[in-house]
C-alpha cells in the first residue's frame, strides 16, 4: 500500500508542479492584456476570458521590442530613452542596476553562468556547485593577489537565492558539465544525477583498451 502511494506521489507531484508553474506564468503574463484599449479586450469582443491571449500578447511585445531594437533606429531610441531615465534619481539607480544585471545574464558575449564550477564550500573538504559569473573588479581587484574568479553558489531547492564569493582560479574546479545539467542536479538535491559526456566515455573506453 505504501510502496503505491509513493509510487504515485512521484508521478503526480511533478504533473501538478509543472502545471501550476505554466498556469501561474501563463496568468501574469495575461496582465498584458489591460494594456489594450478596453473595446479590444478579449472579454469584450467574445463576452468572455480567452486564457493564453495575454502570453502571445507579452511573446509579440518582445519580439517586435528586440525587432526595434536591433536595427539603427532602434538603437538610437534606446540611447535616448536611457538618457530620458537617466536624469530621473530613483528611477536612474534601479534601472541601470537592473540593466547591468540582466546584460551580464542575457547577453551572448557575457559569461555569466556559462560554466559550472566545483568549490569547496562551506568548509574545505565539502564540495558543492557553483557557477562562474566573471572576474572581480573595481578598486576589489587591487586587493586580491592572484587570479581570482567570481562566481555563484546556488542553494538548494531554490537555485535563485545564494551566495556570491571571490576564489582563487586554483580553487575551484572547471566540470564538464552543462549549466542545465548542474540546476537539475542542484534543484534535485543530487537525485537527478548528470549524464556523462560522450567525450568522458571515450576516454574511459581508449584507457580500457590501452589496459
Amino acid at each position: 500500500m505504501k510502496k503505491y502511494f509513493i509510487t504515485g506521489l512521484l508521478v503526480l507531484v511533478p504533473l501538478f508542479i509543472t502545471i501550476w508553474v505554466i498556469s501561474t506564468l501563463i496568468q501574469t503574463m495575461d496582465q498584458s492584456l489591460l494594456l489594450l484599449p478596453e473595446a479590444w479586450q478579449p472579454k469584450k469582443v467574445f463576452g468572455f476570458h480567452v486564457p493564453g491571449l495575454g502570453a502571445l500578447l507579452t511573446l509579440l511585445i518582445v519580439f517586435v521590442t528586440g525587432l526595434i531594437a536591433a536595427n539603427i533606429f532602434g538603437q538610437q531610441l534606446i540611447v535616448l530613452w536611457e538618457k530620458l531615465l537617466s536624469r530621473v534619481p530613483v528611477v536612474k539607480s534601479i534601472y541601470s542596476s537592473v540593466k547591468q544585471v540582466s546584460d551580464t545574464l542575457f547577453s551572448d558575449s557575457g559569461n555569466a553562468f556559462r560554466k559550472a564550477l566545483l568549490v569547496q564550500y562551506p568548509r574545505e573538504g565539502s564540495w558543492t556547485i557553483a557557477f562562474l559569473t566573471g572576474t572581480p573588479g573595481g578598486d576589489i581587484k587591487n586587493h586580491l593577489f592572484g587570479d581570482y574568479v567570481s562566481i555563484y553558489v546556488p542553494t538548494t531547492p531554490n537555485p535563485t537565492s545564494g551566495f556570491f564569493l571571490m576564489m582563487a582560479r586554483e580553487d575551484v574546479v572547471e566540470l564538464d558539465m552543462s549549466v542545465d545539467e548542474a540546476l537539475k542536479y542542484i534543484i534535485s538535491m543530487g537525485t537527478v544525477t548528470p549524464k556523462e559526456h560522450f567525450t568522458q566515455q571515450l576516454r574511459f573506453q581508449q584507457t580500457t583498451q590501452q589496459l
